[in-house]
Formats: C-alpha cells, sequence, structure tokens
C-alpha cells in the first residue's frame, strides 16, 4: 500500500465528520459540520502526535478515496461517509 500524505491545509476530516469520544475543548465530541477546536487557524490538528489526540484522530489514515485531489473532494466524501453510516 502506496503512503499517502494529508493535503497541508485541508482539515476536512476535522470538520466534516462526526467525532463522539471527548476531545480537549470539546468534552463531548463535536457534531458533523463544525470545526474542531483544536483545528489551527490553518488547518493544522493542534493535538497531533500529543496523548490527548482522541484515538479515532489517531487511528485515520489519509488516502486517495477519502483525500481525493481537493479539498472540496474530500469534504464531498467525508460528508457522504457521515451521512451513510448514520443510525436508523
Amino acid at each position: 500500500m502506496q503512503r499517502f500524505d494529508c493535503r497541508a491545509g485541508c482539515g476536512a476530516c476535522c470538520i466534516a465528520p462526526s467525532i463522539s469520544s471527548p476531545i480537549p475543548g470539546m468534552p463531548d465530541g463535536k457534531p458533523a459540520g463544525v470545526r474542531c477546536v483544536q483545528l489551527s487557524a490553518d488547518n493544522r490538528c493542534l493535538l497531533f502526535g500529543r496523548p490527548e489526540r482522541p484515538a479515532v484522530c489517531v487511528s485515520l489514515r489519509p488516502s486517495v478515496e477519502m483525500c481525493g485531489t481537493t479539498n472540496e473532494e474530500a469534504f464531498i466524501f467525508l460528508t457522504t461517509l457521515e451521512h451513510a453510516t448514520q443510525p436508523g
């Protein structure tokens, strides 16, 4: 499997999906479409590499399918996935 790196300044995975686990500053997690409070102004994770970073975030790995070739493609993919995985 080829390694794929995050596109600098994207941040789609920190905005589009919901996160049910606590995040520092967001003890109840975050709803889909809401910017994580740990996302910097230039769309970088302020918790990257720190033990406080939620396990779900640590386990998420960028991929060509998820990230696409533009930030807009990443938002579309992640929003579609979010809707497809909602209960009920």
